[in-house]
C-alpha cells in the first residue's frame, strides 16, 4: 500500500533519484583511474567514461622495444585493460550508493542508469 504522497509522490522520488543519477553518472568522466602493468613500467591514466588521458612507458622499456615490441604492445594492453577494469570498479561502487535500500533484485539496479 502507497503512504501518504501515493503514486505521484513515488514518481517523484524516482524522478530526483535519476536525476541524481545522472549527475553522478557526467560527474564520473572526471574521476581518472590508473591502471598498470610490468610491477608499474606500464601506466594508463582513464577516466571512469573510458577516455584514455596518458600512457606513461618506463624509460628501460623503450630501449629494448625494438628488440621486443610485441612485448611492450602486450604491455600497453594490459594497462588499458586494468584501468578499464578499474574504472568499471568505481562506476560500480558509486552509482550503487542509488539503489541501497531498495531491495531491487539483481541486475534491476541497472535499469536506472
Amino acid at each position: 500500500m502507497l503512504g501518504k504522497g501515493g503514486l505521484g509522490g513515488l514518481m517523484k522520488q524516482a524522478q530526483q533519484m535519476q536525476e541524481r543519477m545522472k549527475k553522478a553518472q557526467e560527474d564520473l568522466g572526471n574521476v581518472e583511474v590508473q591502471g598498470e602493468s610490468g610491477a608499474g613500467m606500464v601506466k594508463v591514466a582513464m577516466t571512469c567514461h573510458y577516455g584514455v588521458k596518458r600512457i606513461q612507458i618506463d624509460d628501460s622499456l623503450l630501449a629494448d622495444a625494438a628488440d621486443d615490441k610485441e612485448m611492450l604492445e602486450d604491455l600497453i594492453a594490459a594497462a588499458v585493460n586494468d584501468a578499464v577494469r578499474k574504472a568499471e570498479s568505481t562506476t560500480n561502487e558509486r552509482m550503487a550508493q542509488f539503489t541501497q535500500g531498495f531491495n531491487l533484485p539483481p541486475g534491476m539496479g541497472d535499469f536506472f542508469k
